[in-house]
């Protein structure tokens, strides 16, 4: 089997359990977010740990811990943990599809930071798929009379942390690893706050789930799997696809978080939604045929 055959099989994986993992939050549902989030991101740290541990790269930790890096670090991690603990919060309130339309949306708008702050050329290609994602939000902000605030807290706060993880010179394992030991204290404070002193999180629910059932606790546990597993995998393709080929095979995950959302969850589309995301998966696909094209081009520029 080619690296290539090898990489395709990993990014499909990768992207199906980020594209079904609505399923395994809502089975969590009666565990308040805030716990949740503690436990996934604390599994994650001992996910990490020992596949960094393994492969002889925690001597990597320390430098990311210190100096400008910290602080680069330490701002991806708020952003990734708002990320992690949005998508909770959309599952556990029955919006997993304005959920999927964050991640849809994801990569125009880093297209669009891409042409702000890096300075990156505004195709046309690029400026039509913007425009068309800029009107779906128009739609779905008129029609439901409030903007999709949840979706562009999740595209958003994707496209800033993978902005800042451009600015990090270091893989994308062990940048993560660095990140969830700078939530893990913050994690440990809440989970005893939880179990010792009764705290209670967003939506007003008793916590301390964690010990008192059996299912709960080894799926609580299994979160970090579910975090860092995928993650492990998605840099094992990055490595050995085209960014054209990665960034097409992303969208399964919104499009199967959008399927379980309604096939599955039950939730509501409206006439809305139904216009909006026709413009969505068309801005999509403009915008991976342009990028497509030039990837083309640049590679047959260095190949003349």
């Amino acid at each position: 089997m080619s690296d290539t055959t090898k990489g395709v099989i990993a990014i499909i994986v990768a992207c199906t359990v980020w594209g079904l993992s609505p399923l395994y939050y809502y089975a969590l549902a009666h565990v308040p977010p805030l716990e949740l989030l503690s436990h996934r991101t604390l599994w994650s740290l001992v996910l990490l740990g020992l596949y960094l541990t393994l492969q002889g790269r925690v001597w990597e930790l320390p430098a990311l811990m210190t100096g400008r890096t910290a602080l680069l670090v330490l701002l991806a991690a708020v952003m990734i943990s708002v990320n992690w603990g949005g998508f909770i919060l959309s599952v556990q309130v029955g919006m997993v599809v304005e959920a999927s339309l964050g991640y849809f949306i994801f990569p125009l708008i880093m297209a669009t930071l891409g042409m702000v702050f890096f300075a990156e050329g505004i195709s046309a290609s690029k400026l039509t798929a913007v425009l068309l994602a800029t009107g779906a939000v128009l739609v779905l902000t008129i029609g439901l009379g409030v903007a999709p605030w949840l979706a562009l807290l999740l595209g958003g706060t994707f496209a800033g942390y993978s902005v800042i993880k451009k600015l990090i010179a270091a893989g994308p394992v062990v940048t993560v690893a660095a990140e969830v030991l700078f939530l893990a204290p913050l994690a440990l404070i809440w989970l005893w706050g939880t179990h010792t002193q009764g705290w209670e999180g967003i939506l007003g629910r008793t916590g301390a789930v964690f010990g008192t059932d059996l299912v709960a606790s080894a799926m609580l546990i299994g979160s970090g799997l579910l975090t860092g597993g995928p993650l492990m995998l998605f840099s094992y393709a990055s490595r050995r696809l085209k960014l054209s080929t990665v960034g097409v095979v992303q969208y399964l995950n919104p499009s199967l978080q959008f399927l379980c959302a309604v096939a599955i969850l039950g939730e509501t589309i409206t006439l809305w939604h139904m216009i909006a995301f026709p413009l969505i998966w068309a801005a999509l696909a403009i915008y991976s045929v342009g990028a497509y094209r030039q990837d083309r081009a640049s590679r047959r520029a260095v190949t003349a």
